[in-house]
């Protein structure tokens, strides 16, 4: 197990929808010993349902109420907070995940990200019940340049969510202090 002796920022993981953002932080937590948020389920404790807030307030007041979500999670000691997928779009929550975070996107293929969207029995506001690989790779087109703002990009899909973890974890162990880009 690789564990930092302290980690000094925290983690956050960004990536599209289905991109396993949750399933690999969970794991990255447990291998680092620190806690594990999930900004949308956070929301969800919050305010209710993200569709439910979608509807009533719209994309620009969703991504009001995210912002203050992930402003309070980062208030605590550091740890590995994945957030949802179109957090990066609003510019005041880009700016505190750069200053508070080691970013990391998990990039996945759009193929890959629809086949996981159709399994889910989640509804995504963006994308409807049956999310098409025209939309996705549309929205994810609109995404991508944010995402690679990123600190550290890892590539998948053709990895287990825990090697993925365990990579993470070896980077930042070797990267703590260090200027971005280094």
């Amino acid at each position: 197990m690789t564990t930092p002796a302290l980690l000094e920022k925290h983690i956050a993981l960004l990536g599209f929808m289905a991109a396993g953002k949750t399933t690999v932080g969970r794991h990255l937590a447990r291998e680092l010993g620190v806690a594990f948020c999930d900004s949308d389920a956070a929301i969800v404790d919050r305010h209710g349902p993200i569709a439910a807030l979608f509807e009533r307030h719209g994309e620009a007041g969703f991504r009001a109420l995210e912002y203050a979500v992930v402003r309070e999670l980062l208030q605590g000691p550091p740890g590995v907070l994945a957030l949802g997928g179109g957090a990066v779009t609003h510019p005041p929550t880009r700016s505190l995940l750069a200053g508070g975070c080691i970013r990391v996107y998990l990039d996945m293929p759009a193929e890959t990200l629809v086949a996981r969207l159709r399994r889910s029995p989640t509804v995504r506001p963006l994308l409807g019940a049956a999310p098409t690989l025209a939309r996705v790779r549309a929205l994810l087109a609109e995404r991508e340049p944010l995402y690679r703002e990123a600190d550290l990009v890892l590539r998948g899909p053709r990895r287990t969510q825990a090697s993925i973890a365990h990579e993470i974890a070896a980077r930042v162990s070797g990267r703590q202090g260090e200027p971005r880009g280094a």
